[in-house]
């Protein structure tokens, strides 16, 4: 059977040679032309930043700049044509209900063979959300399991409590925000795109229910 063609995706992930394996699935078995890969946070915005269309991106929770499955709701706000999924080592059912409850696409466990990755990243492609087998296994594996508290990572007028911390690159665009700077500033002190500070700019608005830059910056 005939592999469609598709055209770029980004693989966000420290560790290089799981990047360069899952390169060779997306190429080989996905029809992927092209993949940009990322080794952190900001290193994946800039990417998109710079990037035309990107179909999918795949991101890592452990790499440097990452918080959870809550620091990619602002890349789907900003990015609206793009699947976002998580490719992670972890297996606890709780990032799976956070994944699913932030919109993702999908939480694909790095313990699946091959053909189980390929399959889950078809369906993620196709529009589906792939959820792993071990959510309905009944099997909790000692994680724990919880409802996402829908407030997490969200306050502003009638939302609810602040329960997620803004990560540390988050912070440094804040300080900078209370010193007045542009995005054109911030992007050349942090050594980091534009496009990666509107986008870090768009979670601290959200995070804080903030309605513009100088009462973001009264912010803590």
């Amino acid at each position: 059977m005939a592999i469609a063609k598709r055209h770029t995706v980004l693989v966000a992930d420290d560790h290089s040679l799981y990047r360069a394996g899952l390169s060779f699935l997306l190429k080989d078995k996905l029809g992927f032309r092209t993949v940009i890969e990322a080794s952190s946070f900001d290193a994946a915005l800039d990417r998109l930043s710079e990037e035309g269309q990107v179909e999918l991106g795949l991101f890592d929770l452990t790499m440097p700049g990452i918080s959870g499955p809550e620091s990619l709701s602002v890349v789907k706000e900003t990015y609206p044509g793009l699947r976002v999924a998580i490719v992670s080592g972890s297996e606890e059912r709780d990032a799976v209900l956070r994944t699913v409850a932030t919109g993702l696409s999908g939480y694909i466990p790095k313990s699946l063979s091959d053909d189980e990755i390929v399959g889950a990243l078809e369906d993620v492609l196709d529009g589906r959300i792939y959820v792993p087998r071990f959510m309905t296994s009944g099997a909790t594996g000692g994680a724990k399991l919880s409802t996402p508290q829908t407030a997490e990572g969200k306050g502003g007028p009638g939302g609810g409590a602040i329960t997620k911390p803004i990560s540390p690159r988050q912070r440094d665009v804040l300080d900078c925000v209370r010193r007045g700077l542009s995005n054109k500033e911030i992007a050349r002190e942090l050594d980091i795109a534009e496009g990666t500070v509107k986008i870090h700019l768009a979670a601290l608005f959200s995070h804080f229910g903030a309605r513009n830059r100088t009462e973001l910056a009264t912010k803590r």
